[in-house]
C-alpha cells in the first residue's frame, strides 16, 4: 500500500512563467533556478514533450512553477471556493493587511470580500484573506495569533498547508488516512466571517486537517455542505488548475484522490 511521509514541495502549472515568476518574487518568494523538468517526472505526469520549472522557495518550503511544451487548459472562469478544482496553499505572514496590499498591487484578484477577515480566537488565526494569482491559482494569507505558532520573522514566513475542496469529506478522509495521514481535529465553519473569507453567501464547510507523519505543511479538506461545488472534471497535469502536492513516499507514482486532485509521490529514504 502506498504510504506518504511528508509534503516536500508544491507545483503550479503556468502558461506564462515569466509573469507568474515576477508575481511570486515580488510577493516575497526567492527564485532559485530555472531548470528542465526531468523526463521521469514528465512520464509520471502522463504528458508528451518536455517542460521547464522555475524553482522558488519561501522559508523551508519549495514551490515549482511548471510550463509544459504541450499546454493544457486555462483556469476555469467564474470559479468559487466551493468548486472541486479549488486548491490553495496558505502562506503565513506577520501582517496580513500589508501582504494583501502588496498582492493586489501585483495583480492579485480577491476571493474574500473586503480584504483580510478577522477570525474567532478559537481558530488561532488573527486574520486571513483568500485571493488568486494572475493566472487564477487560489492562495490564502494567514496571520496567526501570537503564542499559537512556531513561525518567526517578518513578511512572508512560509507555507502552512494546502486546502482542497472535496465532494464528500468522509470519503476523502478515508482515502488520505489510507496513504498515511491522520486527522487532527475537525470543525464546521459557517457564519459571517466564513462568508467574507470565502466570498460566498451563507457557506457551511467541514474543515478536516490531515497531518503527515513528519512535521511539514499539512493538508486540509474543505467539504462544503453549501453551496454545492461544481465538479472539476478530468484535470491533466498541464492544465493550469492542476495544482500538485509533492510527497515523500515509498515509490514514484502519480495518484488522484476521489475528486481527481493530483498528488505526485517521489521515493524518499525514511528519516
Amino acid at each position: 500500500m502506498t504510504r506518504v511521509s511528508a509534503i516536500t514541495a508544491f507545483r503550479l502549472t503556468t502558461a506564462d512563467a515569466d509573469r507568474l515568476t515576477r508575481f511570486y518574487r515580488e510577493l516575497g518568494f526567492a527564485v532559485e533556478a530555472r531548470v528542465p523538468i526531468d523526463e521521469d517526472e514528465i512520464r509520471l505526469l502522463g504528458l508528451e514533450g518536455g517542460g521547464t520549472r522555475v524553482a522558488l522557495r519561501l522559508g523551508e518550503q519549495r514551490l515549482g512553477l511548471d510550463t509544459f511544451d504541450v499546454p493544457g487548459r486555462p483556469y476555469p472562469s467564474r470559479g468559487t471556493a466551493a468548486d472541486l478544482c479549488f486548491q490553495h496553499f496558505a502562506i503565513v505572514t506577520d501582517d496580513a493587511e500589508a501582504a494583501w496590499k502588496r498582492a493586489t498591487a501585483l495583480g492579485a484578484a480577491p476571493i474574500s470580500a473586503g480584504g483580510p477577515v478577522a477570525l474567532p480566537p478559537s481558530t488561532g488565526v488573527a486574520a486571513a484573506v483568500k485571493f488568486r494569482d494572475p493566472e487564477g491559482h487560489p492562495l490564502e494569507l494567514l496571520q496567526l495569533r501570537p503564542g499559537r505558532h512556531r513561525w518567526t520573522g517578518t513578511g512572508l514566513l512560509g507555507i502552512d498547508h494546502s486546502a482542497i475542496s472535496v465532494s464528500d469529506a468522509a470519503a476523502s478522509r478515508r482515502f488520505y488516512e489510507s496513504i498515511g495521514l491522520s486527522v487532527h481535529g475537525q470543525t464546521l465553519n459557517r457564519g459571517p466571517a466564513q462568508a467574507a473569507l470565502d466570498g460566498l453567501t451563507e457557506p457551511e464547510v467541514d474543515v478536516v486537517p490531515m497531518l503527515p507523519h513528519r512535521d511539514t505543511p499539512h493538508l486540509e479538506l474543505l467539504g462544503y455542505r453549501r453551496p454545492a461545488g461544481r465538479p472539476a472534471g478530468p484535470l491533466q497535469a498541464n492544465d493550469v488548475a492542476a495544482t500538485r502536492i509533492v510527497w515523500g513516499a515509498d515509490r514514484d507514482e502519480l495518484i488522484r484522490d476521489p475528486d481527481g486532485h493530483l498528488h505526485l509521490l517521489r521515493r524518499q529514504d525514511p528519516p
